[in-house]
């Protein structure tokens, strides 16, 4: 996955509670087995007027013009600012992939469901949470300020704002070290390839019948 060091992005408001990763990605463009081509339905149901199903060409449906995604400001958006118990529901991973896939790198909330929040971290997206009364000002100066963006340090664990406001994130110490090497947990695993093949060798050298049903 794509190491996280720095990011600046103009920033989407999604203004609701509760955002279930079925709302993220609707369950029937699940039937992929591929980890790719969800971006093209995030938020299927908020961002069209019509039911949509895998393979409908989506430059046809009728879009909703009031959801923000739809809007010209918003477009270039590569910062997801919500609310409280994002990502909460079934604890699909593909609702990580469909963000990343339609091009956002960092989510902005009060809070997180776990599980979501982890997967997030294993695909290279970054959670990021601040207090309430961070998140309602933020609401307050992005939907007042077209093209309003914010700058994220993962190194230093802050967001900072373009008249100087910096505010500091948590996250733990794995997901950090993970996020910054651009390492998912199979990858951090090879980072130790030559200590698994020498342990390897003598686990064998000490047990030599057991290649025979190698």
């Amino acid at each position: 996955m794509q190491a996280f060091t720095t990011h600046r992005g103009v920033v989407a408001p999604l203004d609701r509670e509760n955002v279930d990763t079925d709302l993220i990605i609707p369950k029937q463009f699940m039937k992929s087995i591929r980890r790719s081509g969800f971006g093209a339905n995030l938020f299927d149901e908020l961002r069209y007027l019509d039911h949509g199903e895998p393979g409908m060409d989506n430059s046809k449906r009728p879009i909703n013009p009031d959801f923000m995604l739809n809007q010209a400001r918003y477009r270039p958006a590569s910062i997801l600012l919500g609310r409280r118990n994002f990502g909460c529901g079934s604890s699909r991973e593909h609702a990580p992939w469909a963000l990343q896939q339609y091009g956002f790198r960092v989510l902005i909330t009060q809070s997180y469901a776990d599980i979501f929040a982890n997967n997030c971290v294993k695909n290279g997206l970054l959670p990021i949470t601040l207090p309430e009364p961070v998140i309602d000002k933020l609401f307050h100066v992005v939907t007042n300020t077209p093209g309003y963006s914010l700058t994220v340090d993962l190194a230093q664990q802050t967001v900072l704002a373009p008249g100087g406001e910096t505010w500091r994130f948590e996250i733990d110490g794995y997901g950090r070290e993970a996020l910054l090497q651009g390492l998912d947990e199979i990858g951090q695993t090879l980072t130790h390839a030559d200590e698994i093949r020498a342990f390897e060798a003598r686990h064998f050298a000490n047990h030599p019948w057991l290649l025979k049903s190698h």
